[in-house]
């Protein structure tokens, strides 16, 4: 294995509050000290938790991760409305939230879980025409940013607390490009009295969780792989026994016969190594990504 290979693979931190995501690669590319350090799925600064980033060759896997649910812990607090939908915006209107009852509350929940149009919020890294929708709200624009579908597999309720506010603590599973602060300020909507995010902790992203991740502080300690490259493949897609033969044929960017695979599938050699993600294409066994490419 060469160098940029052996340094390559997935690092999961737990991000700390008050950091972007890109603070966190600024202190990874330290740590590690090379340049090529990304990241997948941007947690605002507020929000803590599972953020996947890759080393090296494992900043080209990410575009092709598996990360299409993730999970989260969050508080909502109902009773008060933020221009950002969460603890970091301006309030824009309150409303005395003590005659929600607890079955308001889970009616509420309810009619927020399954198969949903959600509209993300407008301060949100969504681009349009090419600007990113909080960039445009800075600049004083009325961004409107139409609905689109998410799927909320649980939305679960864990406890509701009681005082000048009704605060919700909640566990959401969902589809990727789901925005959780959304889900509080429809949920606050629905019930009349505005709502807005004032918790944020994801669990997962994937198949990686708070079990995979470390902390900043661990990491500048100890700056090692939570995954090589090897094992991020295989974590992250069923796996395709290769000959030596076909694995040489794919770090060419080759094809290979069809075997009646359904979806994509991580090549894995005699010993053990991850050589590419494959998929069938008509009647070829194509490379989707190439992890260990025959001029490395």
């Amino acid at each position: 294995m060469t160098d940029a290979l052996a340094t390559s693979g997935l690092v999961v931190v737990d991000k700390p509050a008050g950091m972007t995501s890109h603070d966190v690669v600024g202190r990874l590319r330290r740590f590690f000290h090379t340049k090529k350090v990304g990241h997948a799925g941007t947690l605002d600064p507020m929000a803590t938790g599972v953020l996947v980033l890759g080393l090296e060759r494992g900043t080209k896997f990410l575009a092709h991760m598996v990360a299409s649910t993730k999970a989260y812990d969050a508080t909502i607090r109902l009773g008060q409305a933020t221009s950002t939908d969460d603890a970091e915006g301006e309030t824009i209107s309150s409303a005395d939230p003590s005659a929600l009852s607890d079955a308001a509350i889970t009616d509420g929940v309810a009619a927020l879980t399954g198969d949903i149009m959600q509209k993300p919020a407008a301060v949100s890294a969504i681009k349009i025409d090419g600007k990113r929708a909080y960039e445009r709200v800075r600049a004083g624009e009325d961004v409107e940013i139409p609905a689109r579908p998410v799927t909320i597999s649980r939305f679960d309720i864990l406890e509701i607390r009681r005082g000048s506010f009704v605060d919700v603590d909640v566990h959401v599973e969902c589809s990727s490009g789901t925005y959780i602060r959304s889900l509080a300020r429809d949920l606050g909507e629905a019930l009349g009295v505005g709502g807005h995010l004032t918790a944020l902790r994801r669990t997962e992203v994937g198949p990686f969780t708070l079990a995979d991740a470390r902390t900043l502080e661990e990491l500048e300690e100890s700056p090692t792989l939570s995954l090589s490259l090897d094992e991020a493949l295989a974590r992250s897609y069923p796996v395709l026994d290769v000959t030596e033969e076909e694995a040489a044929a794919l770090a060419m960017g080759k094809w290979l016969e069809p075997r009646g695979l359904k979806g994509v599938h991580a090549a894995v050699d005699p010993s053990g190594r991850s050589v590419a993600l494959i998929k069938e294409k008509g009647k070829r066994l194509a490379t989707v990504f190439v992890a260990r490419p025959s001029t490395l």
